[in-house]
Parts: C-alpha cells; structure tokens; sequence
C-alpha cells in the first residue's frame, strides 16, 4: 500500500503522493472498520473513491484547479446511487456479514430510495459545473444532462417501488452512466482552457 505514494513522490510529485496515502489511510484505517459500525461507512468509501481524479489531476498539472474538484464531486456522487442500489440487492447478505449498510437497517427502504434520489439529483446539477468553469462545452452538458435524467429516472423507480428489479436497474445504470459521462468529457473538454 505505501508504494503507490513512494513512487508517486519519487517519480511525480509530493501532492500526488500525498493524496494517494490520505486515501490509503482513510480506506485502511476508517472506511473499513466503519463497515460493521456505521451506514454512513458509504460516504467515507465514496470519498476515497473520488480521490483518484484529485491524484491525476495534480500529478499531470502540478495543482488542483476548480475542475479537478468538480470531477471528484462528481465521482463522490455517482457512488452513492451505486451502492446504494447494489447494496439494496445484497441487504440481506450485507447483513449475515455484519456489514451496516443504509439498506440492511432501512427494512422498508424508504429512506434507501430517498437518499438515492438526492445524490442523483445533486450529481446532476455538479456535471453542470463543468461547462460553467469551461472544463468542457455546451456539447458536453446537453448530453450530460440527459444522461443525467435518465439517472434520476432510475433512482426514482427505486424510491416509489423499493423492489429488487428497481435497485438492478438504477446498479445498471449507474454502471452505464459514469463511462459515457466520462467520455462526453473527454470528447467535449475545452482546448485551451482547463483541461481534463
């Protein structure tokens, strides 16, 4: 686990390794031992799962300009809705394992469904954030807010039904969301101005 940072500051730069082992750290030492204590274990695993746009952003350009903030953000809240929905289908199995997760101590999912809903809707407004900080164009957020509502549509299903068949397809998704997100990103980023 610690070579990832050394060869990050031997090689690339002191922040990049920096983040890398805050990221180990908190995946180590708090995300995990959190599982079989707390719900809110979700929250601290999605925070080092946007962690690495944060490590590639700094390593390429030497700082962290608002973009690479934004794009964490947007992977923080993309993985709420998804293990949220995955963890929907495997509550009972979440639970024999010992593992507290939002759904296996919400039996009627109520507030699973909730919350899924309000980390869809807050992650669709931030993939705005990046056309008006003109890390990408209005290409970019045309389609990125229609995949977007399609997300929401998703993650609405879930908190009206609350039903196996509802989690499976706000999981599906989310899993076809991110990498067309990410290549919209790509395929509309602004040439001259911040870069992805």
């Amino acid at each position: 686990g610690l070579g990832g940072p050394l060869i990050l500051g031997c090689l690339v730069n002191a922040p990049a390794a920096a983040l890398a082992l805050l990221a180990l750290v908190l995946y180590v030492f708090l995300y995990t031992p959190l599982k079989r204590r707390t719900p809110g274990n979700t929250l601290i695993g999605a925070l080092v799962g946007a962690l690495p746009p944060l490590i590639g952003w700094v390593a390429a350009r030497g700082t962290l300009a608002p973009g690479a903030w934004i794009l964490a953000g947007i992977l923080f809240l993309w993985q709420i809705p998804h293990f949220l929905a995955l963890a929907w289908l495997y509550r009972d199995d979440y639970a024999r394992g010992g593992f507290r997760m939002l759904p296996s101590v919400d039996p009627t999912g109520r507030l699973t469904g909730c919350a899924a809903v309000v980390y869809t809707l807050v992650l669709w407004q931030a993939t705005v954030l990046l056309t008006l900080t003109g890390v990408t164009g209005w290409w970019y957020l045309a389609a990125a807010a229609t995949l977007g509502g399609a997300l929401l549509l998703a993650a609405v299903h879930l908190e009206r039904e609350r039903t196996s068949a509802a989690a499976r397809r706000l999981f599906i998704a989310s899993l076809v969301y991110l990498p067309l997100l990410l290549a919209l990103m790509l395929l509309d980023r602004r040439v001259g101005g911040s870069c992805l």
